[in-house]
């Protein structure tokens, strides 16, 4: 089946957002009937209002040396890398 992307209308803040073809054939590989009916942004506030914010820590990646924030307090038993870093190992 193919997905092409869709224009959809936040029901909280009311923005158009872009449902993409792949966020389509995830939804539909994971059996949810629904569209999503938030923007990303209105997604991840609902999100953090339920668990309330989270505490990041500042860290030096040991990739590129830069500076970045984690959800997670690191030990120092293990290199902490940043977000472009992290994703380029994966």
């Amino acid at each position: 089946m193919s997905f092409t992307d869709k224009t959809l209308a936040c029901k909280d803040c009311s923005k158009p957002f872009t449902f993409t073809a792949g966020e389509q054939e995830f939804y539909q590989q994971k059996g949810f009937q629904n569209e999503p009916q938030r923007c990303p942004d209105c997604r991840q506030a609902n999100k953090n209002s339920k668990r309330g914010p989270r505490q990041l820590f500042k860290v030096t990646c040991a990739e590129c040396g830069n500076e970045a924030e984690v959800p997670f307090k690191p030990t120092g038993d293990r290199p902490v890398l940043c977000s472009d870093c992290f994703n380029k190992k994966r």
